[in-house]
């Protein structure tokens, strides 16, 4: 399957931000920013894969590995499609 772009908007929560931040750190890379809030992290970012879904589940599992009580929130755009999800699961699509 071809690799898409999305860019995503994210919010990250956890119990433990200071194990999670590396993690992040590691997935963003040069590819986003990634700003620490009162309640998480805010995540801006371009990456590429299959689909939305896949993507998230990558950060998310990723991120849960570090610390198992972390959630995000999430909106993926690609093209002029929107998709939200909480963490694995989606809660829509919509028209950019």
């Amino acid at each position: 399957m071809a690799q898409l772009k999305f860019s995503v908007s994210a919010h990250v929560s956890s119990d433990n931000p200071s194990a999670v931040k590396p993690v992040l750190e590691q997935l963003i890379a040069d590819k986003g920013t990634i700003r620490q809030t009162d309640q998480g992290f805010e995540v801006e970012a371009e990456l590429e894969g299959e689909s939305a879904r896949d993507l998230n589940r990558m950060i998310l599992s990723a991120l849960r590995r570090a610390e198992k009580r972390t959630r995000i929130r999430a909106e993926w755009t690609s093209g002029d499609t929107v998709e939200k999800f909480f963490d694995y699961g989606s809660k829509g699509t919509r028209k950019a």
